[in-house]
């Protein structure tokens, strides 16, 4: 997985060539006409794409009446296939739908996708009570279950420890009134406190709004950034990035991951997927949670992916057992020791083995404190780019919040059809 991107949600970088995985399933308990071939379709082409051929493999070995066709391939290549393929019956039996986990509501609307009914505790079940917090509500419509996560990735503090004692900081911060502060100090000599991107990447801004008290749209999807919390939270880091010079202008997150990478900045809010890169260029790493906030609770972004059944699937049965494997505390677990992922469950924040890797700790004890970015929000991709984005890059360029969030509170509640 890489850091820059434009969707909504975490994931894998974006290769071009499509690999397919056929996995080989042994004989023994399959039917008479022989094992079932599950095809399934993802977009993880990036550096956790083998964690996810471990589960395929796995899952085979565990089920040999069930054969799994994995196709990695772009993700605008499966959002433009597969709408059209889901409604003419000639696609996968599952696949993650998209980077953007609201793209679960249009299949929804076309009656493409397979309500998932095998949940519960038990072999074979998909445990939804386990997952991080708000996935089970972020895929459910009507009441149905319609997906479950095929990750979930937190974000963390990176810091450049020689950049902290360079500027006399023994410890990094614990709240968030101090990373503001540690922001500041660390600002100098050419050096930034923190690297901030606000376009082309995974958002971290709604993490410092949380951590400040506020928030972006309200449970009936309102904008709530004009209001008086809605201000007080943007004011802060805006302040700092637009007076204070914390961090350059309008990074995307590539820009900023290049400049933490480059010992030019002494903090940075991401995901897993960036360590090992970090590592590799030299940097006296730490990774710590998130600070807590001005409520003194904890509060990051955790970043989805949806896998969903196709409607027309010929095995809904074994699609849901492959959910089930998926989603299972053995896979995850295994998953997350391969790639530095957290796991999808909340029931393996404190796994021994887990918490045994200072990286993947850092990230799996974030899944309970975790929120989702604008779950559920209609026309939630353009309510970021078309009015959440634009926010961020006037206050950061000077222009009063008050102003700036009553322009974007007005486009917020156009997209999303409040009309409170």
């Amino acid at each position: 997985m890489k850091h820059a991107r434009t969707t909504l949600a975490v994931v894998s970088g974006a290769a071009a060539l499509a690999l397919v995985l056929t996995g080989c399933s042994a004989g023994g308990n399959a039917a008479q006409d022989g094992p079932a071939t599950l095809k399934v379709w993802t977009g993880f082409t990036g550096g956790d794409r083998p964690g996810y051929a471990t589960i395929v493999k796995d899952f085979e070995k565990s089920h040999p009446d069930i054969n799994v066709e994995m196709t990695v391939q772009p993700w605008d290549t499966i959002q433009q296939k597969l709408p059209s393929a889901w409604l003419t019956g000639q696609g996968p039996d599952v696949a993650a739908v998209s980077s953007d986990p609201n793209a679960v509501a249009q299949y929804v609307k076309t009656r493409s996708v397979l309500p998932i009914t095998a949940t519960g505790a038990g072999s074979g079940k998909i445990n939804t009570e386990s997952f991080a917090p708000g996935t089970v509500e972020e895929f459910t419509y009507d009441g149905k279950l319609y997906g479950v996560p095929a990750n979930f990735a937190t974000l963390s503090l990176y810091y450049n420890k020689k950049l902290f004692a360079d500027a006399g900081i023994t410890d990094p911060p614990g709240t968030v009134q101090e990373m503001a502060a540690d922001a500041k100090k660390l600002t100098t000599g050419g050096k930034y406190g923190i690297a901030l991107a606000d376009n082309q990447t995974i958002q971290m801004w709604p993490v410092l709004q949380w951590l400040e008290g506020g928030d972006i749209v309200s449970g009936k999807g309102c904008s709530v950034v004009q209001t008086s919390a809605g201000q007080k939270s943007l004011s802060t880091w805006a302040d700092l990035v637009a007076k204070d010079k914390v961090s350059p202008v309008g990074l995307t997150g590539a820009e900023a991951d290049s400049l933490f990478s480059a010992g030019k900045a002494a903090m940075e809010i991401n995901g897993p997927w960036a360590a090992s890169g970090y590592k590799d260029a030299g940097i006296d790493l730490g990774i710590v949670k998130v600070p807590v906030g001005v409520d003194g609770k904890s509060s990051t972004l955790g970043s989805i992916a949806p896998l969903s059944i196709s409607a027309k699937t010929k095995y809904p049965k074994q699609a849901q057992e492959f959910l089930a494997y998926w989603t299972s505390k053995t896979a995850q677990q295994k998953f997350s020791l391969q790639t530095g992922f957290p796991p999808l469950r909340t029931d393996l924040s404190d796994d021994a083995k887990l918490t045994a890797d200072p990286t993947v700790s850092v990230f799996a004890s974030q899944v309970p404190d975790a929120r989702l970015y604008l779950p559920h929000v209609t026309n939630a991709t353009k309510v970021d780019s078309d009015a959440y984005v634009p926010l961020i890059g006037e206050i950061t360029r000077g222009k009063s919040v008050a102003d700036a969030t009553k322009s974007a509170g007005q486009a917020i509640n156009g997209l999303t059809g409040c009309s409170k």
